[in-house]
């Protein structure tokens, strides 16, 4: 078995696979997709990629992942076997380093690790550049759609390094072949290189992997609870086609059934239909039901108690949401919960079956590493208990969100956790879905999906966790006559619809050309070299740290704004010392109006600047609840109005952020300071004072308001000392002190 020899990478580490060194040399030459089945070594291309970049470039290497366990993962193997000298050569970021320390890390080390939203981040805020990045590694490269944190530092990479060069790495881009146009394209690849199984020069490194279908019945429990789970579905369907919605029968009422009706009940709330607030109720019933009849059928009693007890619960509190309490009060569903607190342990069959499966590979081989999947964290936690009261160590892993009394795992415990497992200090992993992607357990043995999932990218990413250095076994639970089959049948057609698409796409020669977006140019990439320069060099922008998720960030660092991010104790976005702007979607106007002090942020913003402007970004303000427009027409007089806060309007996230950059322009041209007090000549006496007032630093309209009342004049004020005025309820210590030194100041 030949080795790979490179001055880089260490001696007899890497086993020579012509096609890794096929893949390699290619994705050299352009921006590359790579495409291999799970356990074929997209890593080791990677390495290969890395090493030859970092010895003719010498410079550093980024490689992002979409979780901290598996950016820890690719860590440990660039570790290990990359030969670059130094202890910190190679570092590895994610959210729990703190930014002072990611900015010493990032100048000293040759290959960084991290989950994107940190590198995102770290760019928005300007704490380093990537202009010295020569291969930026992007795993799992089919989530980048949409707003997810790939998407903006393709583009960022791409205008700001000096040399850049993307690798793109998935064992499963999709069968959709539109969502695989879409990802080359926020990528800017511009070729794709992919192998399947039966290939000549991968079939030798291919394991073995038998699948089975193990199939079983409902109990007459849990069949009960379905039937009755089915009539309260159905005389809400007849509800809404009361109420003039068409509904699809039980039976074809998908998740993209209820959406296209939610969609449709918005439409109708937008007319100020009565009706429709009543059916977006109803919507949300169902939706609750759906999940109550999935989690019946493909999941089992204990998963399904837990739920209804939850719902019960939100449904008797004050603060349930109104689905929750309409549903508590129909008798079939108090009904329902009476007959789930009488089921003694769990009554699905599948638990038996996981129980069987698991114990007979234990005995087969007892060093086997097992992996469970299922959807579900109360599942994961139920299937964890009933195993290890067995006396087979188990252990669940799952994110990182916390919810009621059932606590996620922190990156580090999942780390821990992945460990452990790998050293074998236990045998069974029960995982949610944030173990299907990525995850390396080189003797996973066995992996049983409890249900069968309708995505072929998830069920691609389960079934790649076995079969990696030898033969591995995939055992598939399906429950007869639910969705369990549905979904077996979906995830199968779509896999092969993928296969397909992914022949068609090698089919090119010489190279292997991803279909391009209308209007992309092959090689575009490389046309972004001559912007290696690029400063910042627009109008000066501070962004708080908490809307760094929002496409208004990357957009004026996009657009060359001089951003800064910070910590900001009002507002989103300040602008010079004079402008301060909150940003509102539609929807958050009106939930905070109905739900929080919406006037009293407002009254906030009000107070810490001479020029506050209210962005309210979405079309239709209206529409998003049942309140009376005139309750909402009276918050935006009283914020216009009665508290000076200029309103401006936007469509979308692209367009506030252009607002934005107009208002700093602006600023910064120096046209707001020729008109600070534009509207003297019609004032009051006394509209003119708290104007006056208004101006000094830290004092807005309620604090001139109180001094004023308080003192009786401007000379009043200005001649108070320092305790007098901390005298004043609502002025305090501080604001006293900058008051009375302020006033005293020489120019």
């Amino acid at each position: 078995m030949s080795q790979i020899q490179h001055p880089l990478i260490r001696p007899g580490a890497l086993e020579a696979r012509q096609y890794q060194l096929a893949i390699a040399m290619r994705a050299l030459e352009a921006n590359t997709m790579v495409v291999l089945p799970t356990g074929l070594g997209k890593t080791a291309v990677a390495l290969l990629v890395a090493a030859s970049r970092l010895k003719e470039e010498g410079s550093r290497v980024l490689v992002l992942a979409p979780t901290k366990p598996l950016a820890e993962q690719h860590h440990r193997y660039f570790r290990d076997l990359l030969l670059l000298p130094g202890d910190d050569a190679f570092v590895l970021f994610t959210g729990e380093t703190p930014p002072a320390e990611r900015v010493r890390a990032w100048e000293r080390a040759r290959v960084c690790f991290a989950t994107p939203q940190v590198i995102k981040n770290d760019c928005l805020a300007g704490r380093y550049s990537l202009e010295d990045v020569a291969l930026l590694v992007v795993d799992e490269c089919h989530r980048a759609v949409g707003n997810y944190a790939y998407t903006f530092i393709a583009e960022w990479y791409a205008r700001t390094a000096k040399n850049p060069l993307l690798l793109a790495m998935t064992a499963s881009p999709g069968g959709d072949p539109e969502k695989v146009k879409t990802v080359c394209g926020t990528l800017g690849v511009e070729r794709i290189e992919t192998r399947v199984e039966t290939d000549p020069d991968v079939a030798p490194y291919v394991h073995e992997r038998t699948l089975e279908f193990v199939r079983v019945d409902l109990p007459p429990e849990l069949a009960g609870a379905r039937d009755r789970m089915h009539c309260l579905v159905d005389r809400r369907i007849e509800a809404l086609r009361r109420f003039g919605f068409q509904v699809p029968d039980r039976e074809r009422l998908s998740m993209r059934a209820l959406n296209g009706l939610n969609a449709a009940i918005q439409a109708r709330i937008a007319e100020r239909d009565p009706a429709a607030f009543q059916a977006a109720s109803v919507q949300a019933e169902l939706m609750k039901l759906r999940h109550g009849l999935t989690l019946c059928e493909s999941q089992g009693s204990v998963p399904l108690a837990r739920f209804l007890e939850r719902l019960a619960v939100d449904g008797a509190s004050e603060a349930g949401t109104k689905a929750s309490r309409r549903l508590a009060g129909d008798p079939d569903f108090v009904e329902l919960v009476a007959s789930s607190r009488s089921w003694e342990g769990e009554l699905h069959p599948k638990f038996p079956v996981v129980r069987a499966v698991v114990e007979e590979q234990l005995r087969t081989d007892p060093e086997s590493r097992i992996i469970v999947f299922a959807s579900y964290r109360d599942t994961v936690q139920a299937l964890a208990d009933h195993l290890c009261v067995l006396g087979i160590h188990a252990e669940r892993f799952v994110g990182q969100a916390s919810r009621d009394t059932e606590k996620g795992l922190s990156q580090r415990q999942q780390i821990d956790a992945l460990r452990r497992f790998r050293n074998g200090e236990f045998r069974v992993l029960v995982a949610t879905s944030v173990g299907e992607e990525g995850l390396d357990i080189p003797s996973t043995d066995l992996v049983v999906f409890y249900e069968a999932v309708p995505s072929e990218v998830r069920s691609i990413q389960r079934k790649g966790r076995t079969g990696r250095s030898g033969a591995g076994r995939i055992v598939v639970l399906v429950t007869r006559g639910t969705s369990d089959e549905t979904f077996r049948f979906i995830s199968q057609a779509r896999e092969r619809a993928m296969q397909k698409g992914l022949e068609r796409m090698r089919t090119r020669e010489p190279a292997v050309q991803a279909e391009l977006p209308d209007g992309a140019v092959p090689g575009e990439g490389q046309l972004q070299q001559h912007l290696a320069e690029f400063i910042p060099d627009g109008p000066a922008i501070v962004a708080d740290d908490r809307e760094t998720p929002s496409r208004v960030v990357e957009a004026l660092r996009l657009a060359g704004a001089a951003l800064e991010v910070a910590h900001l104790e009002v507002g989103d976005y300040a602008i010079g010392d004079r402008i301060l702007v909150e940003r509102k979607t539609a929807r958050d106007f009106v939930d905070t109006l109905v739900e929080r002090d919406l006037l009293g942020q407002v009254r906030a913003l009000a107070d810490a600047v001479p020029r506050p402007v209210m962005v309210v970004e979405g079309a239709d303000l209206y529409s998003h609840r049942n309140i009376h427009p005139n309750a909402i027409r009276g918050a935006l007089a009283a914020i216009a109005v009665d508290m000076g806060v200029t309103l401006l309007y936007s469509a979308n996230e692209r367009e506030t952020a252009e607002l934005l950059l107009v208002l700093a322009r602006r600023e910064e041209g120096g046209r707001g300071e020729r008109k600070s007090h534009p509207r003297k000549s019609r004032r009051s006496v006394r509209d003119q004072q708290l104007y006056a007032l208004s101006a000094l630093p830290d004092i807005g309209p309620r604090t001139a308001l109180i001094l004023l009342d308080a003192f009786g004049s401007l000379l009043g004020v200005f001649s108070a000392d320092r305790a007098a005025l901390a005298a004043i309820p609502g002025i305090g210590e501080k604001t006293a002190a900058r008051i009375h030194d302020f006033v005293r100041q020489t120019g």
